[in-house]
């Protein structure tokens, strides 16, 4: 169902696309001990509720974009270091998605997600999430680490059960989630990328520049597996209480529209979001274009078979912001991005045995992308 998402170019069938998300999204998975993150989620909202929020949402907060540390990342309660040893004890949940994943608990007692493996999403996640970060933009805090798992198996993603194993993923990243509470309704998780087009500033929502900052941005690094849930709808701020049939009626009042899951990014988007083709591929990702060929200013990104973003439509204001935002950001906090990003473990053609692109030639790659927006005008 997800995958009939398709880009709106009129008000009209936006509204279509809308109701259709809002009505009709595609089952979760669920995990075992569901009860554990109760507090994060609102999915008593209603869909009349939902849409009044995303008309509301904004999707950028000012940052000053070349003071942000790409080495160390977002920091605060429950951030670590680049590239530390972490110790754990796995933890046996249903997770859902495609990419190699397990749930372990810290010795604080907190849970969280770890992402490991030769896959390019263990490169793509810092990557985008830190990009997004440094540039005011809504993701979840990804950290590179070393993960020692007691209870784990060698591959605990296919073998998902407790072992009296202890094992070692060097290649792995600790997921922290974004500040907010996930805002849902019964059937309906995630926002699609068209949606944006219903936030209205009049009502106090995100102006065009900054959702069409937004959508290049999502072009830049080529988001590839863009459904529903790979986006997530939050209330950073006070919500309703709970009336007395356990509903939420009242409305989020700084709700924000922020990327949920950005692995397969940094190569080439395509149908099937294969990891060696749309997770950190040099070779694709310097080689794409951030823009179609031709006057209008159309982001150079294919529909993947699961995703809602589609050579989007990018406004002249829209793109001077992200200009105004990516200039900012210095050789060094590239390179330091790059190099927190381990990108050199990675195949410069995944999947050829070729040699890592340097660091050097991926922050030129950047460079060069960023210049072709810059460059660029819009029209009116």
């Amino acid at each position: 169902m997800l995958g009939d998402f398709r880009p709106i170019r009129r008000l009209g069938a936006a509204l279509a696309l809308l109701l259709a998300v809002t009505l009709t999204g595609a089952p979760e998975a669920r995990t075992k001990k569901a009860a554990r993150k109760p507090s994060n989620t609102l999915k008593q909202i209603s869909d009349e509720a939902r849409v009044t929020i995303i008309q509301h949402a904004q999707v950028w907060t000012p940052t000053t974009v070349s003071e942000m540390d790409l080495r160390l990342g977002p920091q605060g309660e429950g951030a670590f270091q680049p590239n530390a040893a972490v110790s754990c004890d796995y933890v046996e949940e249903k997770l859902d998605g495609s990419s190699p994943k397990f749930d372990c608990r810290l010795d604080d007692g907190s849970v969280v997600k770890v992402k490991y493996g030769l896959g390019g999403e263990v490169q793509g996640e810092v990557l985008s999430t830190r990009l997004l970060w440094a540039l005011g933009f809504g993701a979840d805090r990804m950290y590179p680490a070393v993960v020692t798992c007691r209870g784990c198996s060698v591959d605990p993603w296919n073998k998902r059960r407790s072992v009296a194993e202890t094992h070692v993923f060097e290649r792995a990243v600790i997921e922290r989630k974004a500040a907010g509470r996930a805002i849902e309704t019964k059937k309906t998780k995630g926002w699609a990328w068209p949606e944006l087009e219903f936030v209205d500033r009049t009502l106090g929502g995100a102006p065009i520049e900054q959702r069409d900052a937004l959508k290049l941005l999502a072009v830049f690094i080529q988001h590839s597996d863009s459904k529903p849930e790979q986006q997530r709808l939050a209330c950073l701020g006070r919500h309703d209480e709970v009336d007395e049939e356990g509903n939420r009626a009242g409305l989020c009042a700084k709700p924000f529209m922020l990327l949920n899951d950005v692995g397969q990014t940094f190569g080439k988007a395509n149908l099937y979001n294969r990891d060696n083709v749309s997770a950190a591929n040099f070779e694709g990702w310097s080689k794409t274009k951030v823009f179609e060929n031709g006057e209008a200013c159309v982001g150079n990104i294919s529909l993947s078979g699961t995703g809602t973003l589609d050579h989007p439509k990018i406004s002249e204001a829209g793109r001077a912001f992200l200009t105004g935002l990516m200039t900012q950001l210095t050789d060094g906090q590239l390179h330091d991005l790059f190099e927190v990003a381990r990108v050199e473990l990675r195949s410069r053609k995944p999947g050829s045995g070729e040699a890592p692109a340097s660091i050097d030639e991926w922050v030129a790659a950047f460079k060069n992308k960023r210049d072709e927006i810059a460059n660029r005008r819009c029209g009116a």
